[in-house]
């Protein structure tokens, strides 16, 4: 359900122009600016080698840049480019555009109601 969802509110996700775990990597970027490859992995629940592969399909799409850390070379530092920024503006504001149209189909009560339930999912999985 929640992955229609997603998909029905998004264009650029629907398509497969950027697959979940994409934009997922991609808005923890946009947040924390620079992540390590093995914080990568562990945020996203792959193997290194997984998330090795995942940024290297975003640097290819120009969402991401990789560097080598100043102080340990054999660390990969990895940071959003401003053209991934953009595309997770883009992303996030279609999907508020589109979740607003869906909630003016409900009445007020059930918009109270959807609310208080996905405040309380959002809440258990932020202490997760």
């Amino acid at each position: 359900m929640q992955r229609c969802f997603i998909l029905r509110l998004c264009k650029e996700l629907a398509p497969g122009n950027v697959s979940f775990p994409q934009f997922f990597l991609l808005a923890a970027l946009d947040h924390n600016e620079v992540l390590t490859m093995s914080a990568i992995a562990q945020k996203m629940g792959h193997t290194t080698a997984a998330a090795s592969g995942l940024v290297a399909r975003l640097q290819n799409l120009g969402y991401v840049l990789r560097s080598v850390a100043p102080e340990d070379r054999r660390k990969v530092m990895v940071c959003i480019t401003e053209k991934g920024s953009a595309l997770v503006r883009r992303i996030r504001e279609e999907m508020v555009g589109n979740l607003m149209t869906i909630m003016n189909h409900l009445s007020p009560g059930e918009q109270k109601a959807w609310l208080q339930i996905y405040s309380k999912i959002y809440n258990y999985c932020q202490a997760k």
